[in-house]
């Protein structure tokens, strides 16, 4: 390796030939004790940004973007202690107003999403408005999720109540007809035609993976009599599986098609609202995937929505590394997930899950019933907590609420309680590493390139020296997303100049994502962001810096001047 030196930064060139030498092992990296047993801890002070200021939010030549809290955060309390971990919350009805919005966005929500099995167009088009709204007026970066309802069999909407609860022994009818005067009491749409004739008397029915259990004591036309046998809350389109003999009957529903007529109208809406990210839900291969990548390719006039595989039913693990290389990302749907396969292999299907998408790079997303108490109670579970914990230990890029900040009673206390656990095991992690972190060994599908090379360089060398940050000014959001993959001690400054791909960079671990037009003149970049961070407060002379490009085949290593 060949150093040379000028005044303001250390630059070097460098064989991409394997190193066989040994690394040292990381320092410990002392960290201020939060108060972790506190919930929720306060939340950071924002100054209110004034209508002139709020024009100077959109970026030009020569302004510098970053969300508002992030910003503050790394006044207030510094490099290290920034989340690595991003949070998305569900939006409902408990959060879908301006002010709500706004104190999920103060509270660390990293991406809204909106579920189309729930609402109407117009009701997620105004969500969709105020999160906009919220960005461009109020300095936050907050992306959009859009999730499609798919075509798993689910019940109907209960008449318009907002939930039922089924009691042990009572007796409740399940029918795929239309809602009349002559339905009895405690009757529930069904929308699989098919359902009556493919159920038999004694098949187990579970609402949302096992909520709330029912036997089939009688069929009657169209009409599935049923006896709850595990009482629990019935909620509007909730997935229905059922079970025979102690095995899932899944022979009809694998012949559903994975995206239906009706997400194909809310796939055009979430193209036309251009949302930032598309889950699609129960994927069963990877072709559907490739299918909707080009559907929205030829749609969207700058083919910049990220497609999301929602991974959550036996097929899908199944073709599950082909499903994820297709994919823009995935998310571990355990709900649901947990209705096809027993119980006791959900834990090591998440696990396999995450690091399989560290591996391809992707970005992955934990969901479904990580705070499930908190939809009625202002704490969690210890065993919640836990659940939490092994998440972020896992070092998946985000966590998601749903019932929790869409419907619950303490959406916000929800949210902290991801964000504190995510700051405290994040901190234990760093604490805990004696040795160089080791790159994930990739799938022999997937090409290693000089970009990838480069990251991999340039995480262990910030490690090794400490760096109070990562810099990496790209276009496409490619390298800030290799740099992510690894993990490092360090937050990553990714700039770009797309505020498109800037959102899309608020799904993955680490990253802290900047608006930021850029020229060709690597130095003249640098000098002008450092000016522009210094003016800020966000960085000081003297930080260490290693910085990337994609524009430029170099590694920088830069004290701020």
């Amino acid at each position: 390796m060949t150093l040379s030196f000028t005044s303001k930064s250390l630059r070097f060139s460098f064989s991409l030939a394997p190193s066989h030498s040994k690394s040292n092992p990381y320092p410990k990296i002392p960290l201020p004790n939060p108060k972790f047993h506190q919930f929720p801890q306060p939340l950071l002070r924002l100054k209110p940004i004034s209508a002139v200021q709020s024009k100077t939010l959109i970026p030009d030549a020569g302004a510098i973007v970053v969300d508002r809290v992030t910003e503050a955060e790394l006044k207030e309390n510094g490099f290290r202690s920034t989340r690595r971990t991003k949070i998305v919350c569900t939006i409902g009805p408990q959060t879908c107003g301006f002010d709500d919005l706004e104190a999920l966005a103060v509270g660390g929500m990293n991406v809204a999403r909106i579920n189309m099995c729930h609402g109407t167009r117009e009701w997620h088009r105004q969500v969709i408005e105020h999160v906009r709204r919220l960005n461009e007026e109020k300095g936050f970066g907050v992306a959009v999720m859009m999730d499609t309802e798919g075509t798993e069999i689910n019940m109907g909407d209960l008449g318009g109540a907002t939930s039922a609860k089924a009691e042990d022994g009572e007796i409740w009818t399940f029918t795929v007809r239309a809602l009349g005067l002559d339905c009895p009491d405690r009757t529930i749409t069904v929308n699989y035609d098919g359902f009556a004739e493919d159920v038999k008397v004694g098949d187990e029915l579970l609402v949302d993976g096992g909520m709330v259990r029912f036997v089939v004591t009688e069929k009657i036309g169209p009409d599935v009599i049923c006896c709850c046998t595990d009482p629990g809350m019935l909620l509007p389109r909730a997935n229905l599986t059922f079970w025979r003999d102690g095995s899932l009957v899944r022979e009809r529903n694998a012949m559903l098609p994975t995206i239906s007529s009706k997400d194909w109208l809310d796939i055009d809406f979430g193209i036309a609202e251009g949302v930032d990210f598309i889950a699609v839900s129960f994927v069963k291969s990877a072709e559907v995937i490739k299918h909707l990548k080009s559907y929205i390719a030829a749609r969207s006039l700058k083919n910049d929505i990220a497609v999301i595989a929602k991974l959550e039913s036996v097929d899908s693990l199944s073709n599950l590394e082909e499903i994820i290389l297709a994919s823009d990302g995935a998310m571990v749907a355990r709900g649901d997930m947990g209705a096809q396969i027993p119980l006791e292999q959900v834990p090591s299907v998440q696990e396999n899950i995450v690091q399989l998408c560290k591996q391809l790079n992707k970005p992955v997303i934990v969901a479904s019933q990580l705070l499930e108490s908190m939809v009625e109670y202002p704490i969690p579970t210890r065993a919640e907590v836990a659940d939490v914990s092994e998440a972020v230990g896992q070092q998946a890029d985000a966590l998601m609420l749903s019932g929790e900040s869409a419907m619950g009673h303490y959406p916000e206390k929800a949210l902290a309680v991801l964000r504190n656990v995510s700051l405290r095991i994040e901190r234990r992690l760093r604490e805990k590493r004696h040795s160089t972190l080791e790159v994930q060994t990739m799938s022999s599908s997937v090409h290693i390139g000089i970009q990838e090379e480069m990251c991999n360089a340039a995480v262990k060398m910030a490690n090794k020296l400490e760096a109070d940050a990562l810099f990496v000014y790209t276009k496409t959001g490619n390298m800030a997303s290799l740099l992510s993959r690894n993990r490092p001690d360090c937050p990553v400054f990714a700039f770009t100049p797309n505020s498109s791909v800037r959102r899309r960079l608020n799904l993955r671990w680490g990253l802290i994502p900047f608006c930021l037009g850029f020229s060709n003149e690597m130095e003249s970049n640098l000098n002008r962001t450092f000016s522009l961070l210094k003016a800020r407060g966000m960085i000081n002379s003297g930080d260490l810096i290693i910085v990337v490009s994609d524009q430029l085949r170099s590694i920088q290593v830069i004290n701020v001047p």
